[in-house]
C-alpha cells in the first residue's frame, strides 16, 4: 500500500469525486492557482477548469451569497 500525506489523500478524494460526478464544484478562498491555505486543491484547477474550481472573495458574506 502506497503511503501518502493527508493533503494528498484529500486532493485525490476530491478529484475522484469530481471525475465521478460532473456536477461537483469546489468553491473557496484561494483554492485555484494557489491551492488553498494548505495546498489541498493544488492541481485541481488545471485538471477540472475554472468552472468547477472557483475562487471566492475573502469575505464570508460573499461566500454565502454565492452558494
Amino acid at each position: 500500500m502506497k503511503t501518502i500525506s493527508y493533503t494528498e489523500a484529500l486532493r485525490e478524494a476530491l478529484a475522484e469525486e469530481m471525475r465521478r460526478d460532473t456536477s461537483v464544484i469546489l468553491m473557496g478562498e484561494d483554492i485555484g492557482r494557489y491551492g488553498g491555505a494548505f495546498g489541498v486543491t493544488r492541481t485541481l484547477l488545471d485538471r477540472f477548469g475554472p468552472r468547477r474550481v472557483i475562487n471566492t472573495p475573502i469575505s464570508e458574506l460573499s461566500f454565502v451569497g454565492a452558494a
